[in-house]
């Protein structure tokens, strides 16, 4: 009979290690822990403490009494309403009169027969609890639980051992050791759980400090993303809550709602590589700085020239006095209006006219005169792409030009092999950067040249080879999809791959709707006014209707609120306006 009771015993003790080892939830963990080892004991009740990160008491996890019917901690959702076991009195001295707290200090097992009958332990508050209850604390096995360093993190206690018949006995020898070994691999359990928990918030943080660096990059984006990730988890959970609908049999595990976080943590990584100059271009001549200044100084050069030859011809006396004034002001009205013509077109807008362009154009062909060396002073990079001057100065130029050295090479030539062979359907252009005056301020829309554009767009390919790059282990092994095809479209006609609605999974849809919603709303672009919340769903709206983004996904943004979460927490509350959310759905 013996034989076959430690069988049995021995086969629930490596069941329980079994489940001990797959649990991931901590709570659970918890329960499972006190629950096999009350079984195991046929105990009937106990109380697992875990040691606070201070190091200085035991944290009450989880309590539970089957006589008094009391479960608290755990899953249960109810508060242990007592406090830490302190391992230390106020002195410092350490706390060996409480029994848990000799235990974690010492790291061995105790085991207590009767605990009325001891005095090497202080049971006082033991008793004041039967007294309140009515119960009878008796018998009581406390063992550490220690980590892989032999260092105790937590205590199991356990009280009243009952026979067959339902009466209080003292822990047997022959159920020590059991317990102590699953002890011992509830401890194993335990800090593997908070390895994870640690590398996980590790990595968490991790991403979190590379998002705020990318942020910190530009005053123009900073926020952003931070407030992509909290639009997609909003919509991700309103997907998992819906009931009916597309949605209805959408869920996400616990593995999955962390691999959404990452993804969308990273979904913008690859613009660590984006130059800031590019991101914050605010005019058409805008590189590190603005480069109107020096065409202003030009006009100036032209303006005193004018002055300086009607002086020197009122010197000369060669022609009449009132021609050459007319001449000069003539002269310096037409420079004043069309620098003031130029300097119109480098702010940049919506549409430049055809016949801006040939003004422009026009105005370009006028000369200065340059008399000093324009290679003194450069870096070694700049004279690499200049020719050595053909003549010495002074030297006529152009009042604006696109000369050869404006055109930045790529260095070291991009392997466009790679691009073909990811499937990406943008390709770099012939050019890094060009310059070009003329050619950036006949930019017809806004203020990016096309080598801008593409260095802006390229943050995505970065970020697919960034992340596919790095060894996920399998339940993070999609994060490159989810994150880097938040600039894709329904219809086919997004970037890098060109992937339609099919060829995309339903987080990678989520996050292009919230990449597009964060970027409508924000308030921190310099190139752009707030939209109004509004004008910005009034804009997705057709986006949806024409396949841009998911029509599925965008009714459910709207259905359920997250619009308006989202709107409540980040927007300003001047663009909180009105909103129809009925017309926008019909």
């Amino acid at each position: 009979m013996a034989l076959v009771q430690n069988e049995q015993r021995y086969r629930v003790l490596i069941e329980l290690g079994i489940a001990l080892s797959a649990e991931r939830n901590h709570n659970r963990l918890m329960e499972k822990i006190l629950q096999g080892a009350k079984g195991l004991s046929h105990a009937d009740g106990g109380t697992l403490y875990l040691v606070t990160e201070a190091k200085d008491a035991l944290q009450f996890e989880i309590m539970l009494n089957d006589t008094l019917n009391i479960a608290m901690g755990g899953t249960t959702g109810k508060q242990i309403p007592f406090p830490p076991l302190s391992l230390r009195d106020d002195d410092g001295t350490p706390n060996h009169s409480n029994v848990s707290s000799h235990c974690a200090l010492t790291g061995t097992t105790i085991t207590i027969a009767d605990a009325y009958n001891i005095d090497s332990f202080d049971f006082s508050g033991t008793k004041a609890f039967d007294v309140q209850t009515g119960y009878r604390s008796k018998s009581f096995l406390t063992v550490p639980l220690k980590n892989y360093e032999g260092e105790p993190i937590g205590v199991l206690q356990l009280i009243n051992a009952r026979d067959s018949d339902n009466q209080v006995i003292a822990f047997g020898d022959d159920i020590v050791p059991l317990i102590e070994a699953l002890a011992s691999q509830a401890a194993v359990a335990l800090d593997n759980q908070r390895l994870i928990e640690a590398q996980q918030t590790l990595f968490k943080s991790f991403i979190s400090v590379i998002a705020g660096s990318i942020d910190a990059k530009s005053p123009y984006t900073g926020g952003h993303c931070h407030r992509v990730p909290a639009v997609t988890l909003m919509l991700a959970r309103a997907a998992c809550d819906a009931t009916d609908g597309p949605f209805a049999d959408f869920s996400l595990t616990e593995d999955e709602w962390y691999e959404l976080e990452i993804a969308a943590g990273l979904h913008d990584c690859g613009k660590v590589i984006t130059p800031e100059y590019i991101v914050d271009k605010a005019t058409k001549l805008e590189t590190i700085y603005n480069r109107i200044h020096e065409v202003r100084m030009r006009f100036e050069v032209c303006k005193r020239d004018a002055v300086i030859a009607c002086l020197e011809g009122l010197l000369a006396g060669s022609e009449d006095p009132e021609t050459l004034t007319r001449r000069r002001d003539e002269t310096l009205a037409r420079l004043d209006d069309d620098f003031a013509f130029v300097a119109e077109c480098n702010v940049g807008g919506e549409f430049m006219a055809p016949e801006k362009i040939e003004r422009l154009k026009k105005i370009a062909v006028q000369t200065w005169t340059r008399t000093l060396d324009d290679q003194m002073g450069l870096s070694i990079n700049e004279l690499r792409r200049r020719p050595a001057e053909p003549s010495a100065p002074p030297v006529v130029e152009s009042l604006l030009a696109d000369k050869p050295w404006h055109r930045i090479p790529h260095e070291p030539p991009v392997d466009v092999a790679r691009y073909e062979a990811e499937g990406f359907k943008i390709r770099p252009l012939e050019t890094l950067y060009d310059l070009g005056e003329i050619y950036n301020l006949c930019i017809s829309r806004g203020t990016l040249t096309a080598e801008d554009r593409f260095k802006i767009n390229d943050h995505i390919v970065q970020t697919v080879l960034m992340l596919k790059a790095l060894p996920f282990p399998r339940t993070l092994a999609r994060v490159p999809e989810w994150a880097a095809s938040h600039h894709e479209k329904m219809d086919g006609t997004g970037y890098p791959c060109g992937l339609t609605r099919d060829q995309m999974s339903l987080p990678a849809r989520m996050m292009a709707i919230a990449d597009i919603f964060e970027a409508l709303t924000a308030a921190d672009r310099p190139y752009k006014k707030p939209k109004t919340l509004s004008d910005s769903l009034k804009i997705m709206s057709s986006m949806a209707r024409d396949h841009h983004i998911d029509p599925d996904l965008w009714r459910l943004f709207l259905s359920s609120g997250v619009w308006k979460r989202y709107a409540d927490e980040y927007l300003r509350s001047e663009q909180v306006d009105a909103v129809d959310i009925a017309a926008l759905l019909g």
